[in-house]
């Protein structure tokens, strides 16, 4: 799955698969560079990575930021305000949001925590409909439009590989 990421006010094209080979490896794709990660959750909010194909390794610690949507990321070279999808949340849109059936896709493989919409429920633009853990981190997928619930693909619990579908709004 590829989407968004702005670090400190830069935007990043990031794309995230996992590698059949191993549990924990991901192929991860950085505005066009590849590489193998290993990701491991060590602690609350925290991950090592391992980085094989040139032998290095980082903790990482990620936490809530100040606004919603944002995530402090803290490595050792300092600590950064990531944004993932942030140039959509910083779109100007009108009140009503995106036009159109609108799809709420899981942004990498993760795990359903919470259902918080059903079908026909009357939703607004930024409203959340899907909680995702990946990584350990708590993904809060919102609504990218004001309308009505049309379909709800996922339940809780259930596990979800990245770009599947959790939801429709219309």
């Amino acid at each position: 799955m590829t989407f968004e990421i702005d670090v400190n006010g830069r935007t990043r094209s990031v794309a995230i698969e996992r590698v059949a080979a191993s549990p924990n490896r991901y192929r991860v794709t950085v505005d066009g560079v590849h590489q193998l990660v290993d990701a491991v959750r060590i602690d609350e909010g925290v991950l090592s990575l391992i980085l094989p194909e040139i032998g290095a390794s980082h903790q990482v610690a990620i936490s809530n930021g100040l606004s919603p949507g944002e995530q402090t990321v803290t490595l050792p070279e300092g600590t950064f305000t990531v944004t993932v999808n942030g140039r959509r949340t910083h779109r100007t849109a009108d009140a009503k949001g995106a036009a159109g059936e609108q799809r709420i896709l899981a942004p990498m493989p993760g795990k359903v925590l919470r259902v918080l919409a059903r079908v026909g429920d009357e939703v607004t633009l930024r409203q959340p409909l899907v909680v995702v853990e990946a990584m350990k981190m708590e993904n809060e997928l919102a609504s990218p439009k004001t309308g009505r619930v049309k379909e709800v693909a996922v339940s809780e619990g259930q596990s979800v590989e990245a770009g599947r579908l959790l939801a429709i709004v219309e």
